[in-house]
């Protein structure tokens, strides 16, 4: 790895972190470049070392997002908190199983969302917060950290987007208020895995440390975009996201 090689990946970052922080879905673009960038590596130092970028873009959106939006933290809290151990066992699983097992109930679930929210174009545009009691709330966050923090560590890539979905059908969120939670989750997600592939050694520190700058940058000005744009934005993002992660997703499997 030389510094021009760095350097290359940074305007990456910048994307990935836009992308990551008003839908979710940042790595469609960093990974792939990384896996390009670096064919020799292997497979699991790239994934350790893209964890490594994404928790910085996601924790200068999670934070950009909170100055200026409220989120239910005792839910939000509690599915994190679920979702780092999740994350990590699903990173331990990842290196077990191939993630062409995965893929297909992947690729189901996001068309299910996609349809949804087409058939559905009010869906997400009102903030309206729904009551829930202490026990169902604190089995779906739960049940909701627990699931998604399992699929990023295994894949990956659209965390977001399933963590947004999740919060507007459970707690009645906008795509706004569903953003600034997922970016929350997502911290702990990305901790989780992160754990994982820090202590087996799989991570360029030098390489996650270039690309960082980029992807705070990308993550910070995403969430003031999705802030100044609105729910209808997020919206429009989500949709054309949940497109290419289905068309990776599907070439990946098949290719």
């Amino acid at each position: 790895m030389t510094a021009l090689d760095a350097l290359q990946l940074i305007p990456v970052a910048v994307a990935a972190g836009w992308i990551d922080a008003v839908v979710g879905g940042g790595g469609l673009l960093q990974l792939p470049a990384m896996l390009v960038a670096f064919p020799t590596l292997p497979t699991a130092t790239v994934l350790g070392t893209n964890k490594a970028v994404a928790i910085t873009g996601t924790t200068s959106a999670t934070i950009t997002y909170l100055r200026k939006t409220d989120v239910n933290w005792r839910f939000v809290g509690l599915a994190a908190a679920v979702a780092l151990p999740a994350a990590s066992g699903g990173a331990l699983v990842a290196t077990a199983l191939p993630s062409s097992v995965f893929r297909p109930v992947i690729m189901a679930a996001l068309l299910t969302v996609g349809a949804f929210v087409t058939l559905r174009p009010d869906f997400g545009r009102t903030h309206a917060p729904v009551r829930l009691s202490r026990s169902r709330a604190v089995t779906a966050a739960a049940l909701s950290g627990a699931g998604i923090g399992f699929y990023d560590g295994v894949i990956g890539s659209g965390t977001g987007t399933f963590l947004i979905i999740t919060f507007l059908l459970v707690l009645g969120a906008d795509f706004v208020h569903g953003s600034a939670m997922a970016k929350v989750v997502n911290v702990g997600t990305n901790l989780g895995a992160l754990i994982v592939f820090v202590v087996q050694g799989h991570v360029l520190w030098l390489l996650a440390a270039a690309m960082a700058v980029g992807n705070v940058t990308g993550g910070a000005l995403g969430a003031r975009m999705a802030l100044k744009q609105g729910a209808s934005f997020v919206r429009y993002a989500l949709l054309v996201v949940v497109v290419l992660l289905v068309a990776k997703l599907g070439y990946d499997q098949w290719h």
